[in-house]
């Protein structure tokens, strides 16, 4: 321990992660990639990986149980993981779950929370396979760590894109950061109000894109169908401009992104038109969509082009080209994340 103090806003996330890592090497063989990627990489044998990936949903820092249902958080929990999985081009086998409960939750409650979490491995076919519980001073705590498995050659990480290759994300954009928008607001009027219901008509698609999330297993199918492999791939959690900015940053190239592209549902412009926000930029910076996005290589666009899952959005330049958002005027604006914040 030293006297000097580091403000663990002034790192962010990935530097934290980065500081706290940095002397780790791996010792295993069998440990192919640990951190840096969407999932740590392991060699099983017989010409396939394993992929494991964790991550922590915390109340009050990641969601609101004023307006999250149990069930709901619980699916949510298991499909942000399984995400990961998918974004390595991994299929999901097993999930485990931790959970850290205050006495406030009662056991019906929690059978709520697990009829989500049994709900999502249903759909993912997932087996629950493990975890632990304990108790918290504080709310409500879960972390599910998710395994998957992928043949060697299938294998995507974010570091293999390359200049020429073409910037495509799945589904559309934007649509979970409008959800959140809209519960917010109705929180705060019932807030001032509890007599007045929430004015939630019409909004159905945006706020199960918010509460009730897809990882996008189906997209590992229809490359697979395609026969396309990408060069490199991340899922979407924490806003587009992010995301491309760790793909550029691990493949060590650079981007132009074009806002005529971005495809977004015509109800989440909408609604954020609204809100008086550019819809584009809730789509750069909102998050939690869960889309996937990865590059491919030229031979490959016709062929991803035939599946309306899909819209190539941008294409990869040389590192010193810089990261560019091409506005719909055409003009060229450095790229910069200003989405989620996790300090």
């Amino acid at each position: 321990m030293t006297d000097q103090r580091t403000e663990l806003e002034s790192l962010g996330e990935f530097g934290l992660i980065d500081e706290l890592t940095k002397d780790f090497t791996t010792v295993n063989p069998e440990t192919l990639l640990g951190v840096g990627d969407d999932a740590a990489v392991i060699d099983i044998g017989n010409d396939h990986r394993q992929v494991v990936s964790t991550d922590l949903l915390i109340e009050g820092v990641h969601f609101d149980l004023t307006y999250m249902p149990l069930k709901h958080l619980g699916y949510k929990a298991v499909a942000v993981n399984v995400s990961d999985i998918c974004a390595m081009n991994a299929t999901p086998k097993q999930i485990t779950v931790g959970l850290a409960v205050s006495n406030r939750f009662s056991l019906e409650a929690l059978k709520e929370l697990y009829a989500g979490i049994h709900a999502a491995c249903a759909d993912y076919n997932v087996d629950l396979v493990g975890g632990d519980t304990t108790s918290s001073q504080s709310g409500l705590f879960i972390s599910v760590t998710a395994i998957g498995t992928v043949h060697k050659d299938a294998l995507c990480l974010r570091s293999g894109a390359q200049e020429y290759d073409l910037l495509v994300v799945s589904g559309d954009l934007g649509g979970a950061y409008m959800g959140l928008q809209v519960l917010e607001r109705e929180k705060e009027v019932f807030k001032t109000n509890p007599d007045i219901q929430p004015d939630l008509d019409g909004h159905d698609y945006i706020l199960q894109r918010q509460l009730k999330p897809q990882a996008r297993l189906d997209v590992i199918k229809y490359l697979k169908e395609l026969n396309v492999k990408p060069s490199s791939m991340i899922d979407i959690s924490d806003g587009l401009a992010s995301e491309v900015l760790h793909l550029c940053k691990a493949s060590q190239v650079g981007c132009h992104l074009y806002d005529e592209k971005i495809p977004i549902d015509a109800k989440t412009a909408m609604v954020a038109m609204d809100f008086n926000l550019d819809p584009s930029m809730c789509a750069l910076n909102g998050g939690e969509d869960y889309e996937l996005l990865f590059t491919i290589g030229q031979k490959d666009v016709e062929l991803v082009q035939s599946n309306p899952n899909f819209t190539i959005i941008g294409h990869i330049t040389n590192a010193a080209d810089g990261i560019y958002f091409i506005d719909k005027a055409g003009s060229a604006i450095t790229l910069r994340a200003q989405g989620w914040k996790h300090f």
